[in-house]
């Protein structure tokens, strides 16, 4: 009983909501505006490494500066991109710590996106292009009308975990001073009336949870229309 009533506390206090809203708020934007700019990236980087397998010596120098981009990013942990980028990279006085979050979490999404894009790529049977270019498409056209929708078609739920994944990481952004649902958990159990971190955390994982629920859904939905169509 007592754990239900520091969870009711923690829902009905103003002081505490207020601090969870915020810091959802926190988390909601890092994640939306990163998962837009890693989709961004992602596309960018797995239509290039495309393009070199037909073109190797004009692509020589995108696709290994798109190379070196993945396996880097693939290869060093997300924590340690936040610490680079807040510290050292953007450690412009005033810049927003958010904008820096984002731009972590989307360089580092991209990455992922634009290996799982590009397997979706080199899934579609290589005679859909064929068609298309017979038909009087360029190569680019081919790609964006034709073979990149069906990729994304192929990669729905591996993107879907990407963007589950990167919503569950943006829970990191405390260490560089940002105030995120999780860090508004820990303000809110380190405070005088709760004497335990547990209920506030179990409310801030309701929060998760109820956002990766409705991605969850919506990715059902898109991949139940698209199969539809």
């Amino acid at each position: 009983m007592v754990f239900f009533s520091q969870i009711w506390e923690a829902l009905s206090t103003p002081e505490y909501i207020t601090t969870l809203l915020k810091g959802f708020r926190t988390t909601l934007i890092i994640a939306v505006g990163a998962s837009l700019l890693g989709l961004v990236l992602g596309i960018i980087v797995a239509v290039v490494k495309i393009a070199a397998l037909k073109n190797k010596k004009k692509m020589a120098v995108p696709v290994f500066i798109c190379n070196l981009y993945v396996s880097v990013i693939r290869g060093t942990p997300v924590a340690l991109q936040l610490f680079i980028m807040a510290f050292a990279i953007l450690a412009i006085r005033g810049f927003p710590l958010e904008l820096t979050a984002i731009l972590t979490f989307g360089i580092n999404s991209g990455a992922y996106v634009a290996e799982s894009l590009r397997g979706g790529i080199q899934s579609v049977d290589a005679g859909q292009e064929e068609a298309a270019r017979s038909l009087g498409l360029s190569g680019l056209q081919s790609m964006r009308y034709i073979i990149i929708p069906q990729a994304i078609k192929n990669v729905i739920p591996a993107i879907g975990n990407e963007l589950i994944a990167l919503l569950k990481e943006t829970s990191i952004v405390s260490m560089v001073g940002l105030v995120d649902l999780t860090y508004a958990a820990q303000i809110i159990g380190s405070g005088n009336k709760m004497a335990t971190y547990l209920a506030p955390m179990v409310v801030a994982a309701a929060f998760y949870l109820a956002v990766v629920y409705l991605l969850i859904f919506a990715i059902r939905v898109i991949e139940k229309r698209m199969k539809e169509s």
